[in-house]
């Protein structure tokens, strides 16, 4: 019974803020890297984020660099991506996953990753 849950998304103007959960059930959280994907519309789903099993290895690409930051608490088998200065471009829905392989030290490719969430939508306005 493998499940990730995705929430914390919504409507939001340009220059805001919004803090994503990935809560987890149904398998070692503690030993699994998570990563963070959006889809934004007509496009290719792309990686945002990823933090390892202990939280050691965090990646991210140059678009999300200083302004998205990830964390996990593994008491509570929950990730977190907190995204501030979103813009227009950041609109899309996002998705956490589970590695595939354990204690993967991270990457963004999705290939890499399983059990997808639902996702959760994000919209910024200008």
């Amino acid at each position: 019974q493998l499940r990730l849950v995705e929430s914390g998304g919504g409507l939001v103007q340009s220059g805001e803020s919004l803090r994503l959960s990935c809560a987890a059930s149904g398998f070692g959280f503690s030993g699994y890297a998570i990563g963070w994907f959006r889809q934004a519309p007509g496009k290719e789903r792309e990686g945002i984020s990823c933090i390892s099993a202990g939280g050691e290895h965090i990646r991210s690409p140059p678009s999300a660099k200083g302004r998205f930051r990830t964390s996990r608490d593994n008491t509570r088998n929950t990730a977190y991506l907190q995204m501030d200065g979103l813009e227009p471009e950041d609109t899309g829905v996002y998705f956490c996953a589970r590695s595939r392989q354990t204690f993967f030290a991270c990457s963004l490719q999705e290939v890499d990753f399983t059990s997808w969430g639902q996702g959760t939508q994000v919209t910024v306005s200008s």
